[in-house]
């Protein structure tokens, strides 16, 4: 069972929005996350190995959102929220919990944009809110006149293969599945994309392998793709070097001298 939690703030204000995500605000309401994917920037000896087994539930996120949004809109402090920027909001304790739909009703009642990044197949569930909030959401001054939605849905792929994707990111929906959640989201009419964050150096980031998925996400309904390259950091246990390095050790021995080559040094940005 997760932990559950009480947090001392549940919103984030960032110094200035984002340019490609184009929040100013980040939202999380979860800690710790079960997808457990190996790269992951946020692991380290405060999650362990096994990131499920820290995953913790902030029981009273929606009370926070509540107060912090209302202050928020009174000053007309208006803002995209990412939600979110540490973990994925549609976990599969958000079955049972349903902590993400509580807080977006909380969005929609202060109508502030939102920006959704998720791996996950389970925000099919809330299309309903998200749409009432995509027609009625306040824009920020810095947007006005240059967009007009109030809801953004990111699909987060590292690959398109289901076998690849059980190796680097066991507790994820699969590709597969959410190749057809993209679908479902262009088809309902919502500004959907892809967030290819980060790509696999020698195992997704070939031509061929761009090319097939470009292909395959613009054939779903892609309005945008966000390409990046894989960032690991630290030497203890676990630490996403350490992990991926071991999990290409087993799945790709192949590739583990190209894999220490790239990353020679404790932090590097690799381009395959």
């Amino acid at each position: 069972m997760p932990l559950e939690i009480s947090a001392k703030t549940i919103l984030n204000k960032k110094k200035k929005p984002d340019e490609w995500f184009l929040d100013d605000y980040t939202l999380n309401p979860y800690s710790g996350c079960s997808f457990n994917c190996l790269y992951c920037y946020i692991r380290g000896s405060k999650y362990g190995i096994h990131m499920e087994e820290k995953l913790a539930v902030k029981t009273n996120a929606a009370e926070l959102l509540e107060k912090q949004l209302r202050n928020l809109s009174k000053k007309n402090k208006y803002g995209v929220i990412l939600l979110a920027s540490a973990t994925d909001p549609y976990l599969q304790i958000e079955k049972d919990t349903g902590l993400t739909r509580k807080l977006l009703e909380v969005i929609l009642k202060y109508r502030f944009p939102l920006h959704v990044i998720t791996k996950s197949d389970l925000i099919t569930r809330d299309f309903d809110l998200l749409k009432q909030i995509d027609q009625g959401a306040i824009l920020p001054a810095n947007l006005q006149g240059k967009i007009n939605r109030g809801v953004f849905i990111t699909f987060s792929f590292s690959t398109l293969e289901d076998s690849v994707a059980k190796i680097f990111e066991p507790g994820a929906t699969s590709p597969t599945k959410r190749l057809a959640t993209l679908e479902q989201a262009a088809a309902a009419e919502f500004h959907c994309g892809v967030s290819m964050m980060p790509l696999l150096p020698f195992i997704s980031d070939s031509e061929e392998s761009l090319e097939k998925m470009f292909e395959a996400f613009k054939k779903a309904g892609a309005k945008y793709v966000f390409p990046a390259s894989l960032t690991l950091f630290g030497e203890n246990p676990a630490d996403s070097k350490t992990l991926m390095f071991r999990a290409i050790e087993k799945h790709y021995p192949d590739l583990l001298d190209k894999y220490k080559n790239l990353f020679a040094d404790d932090f590097r940005i690799a381009h395959g």
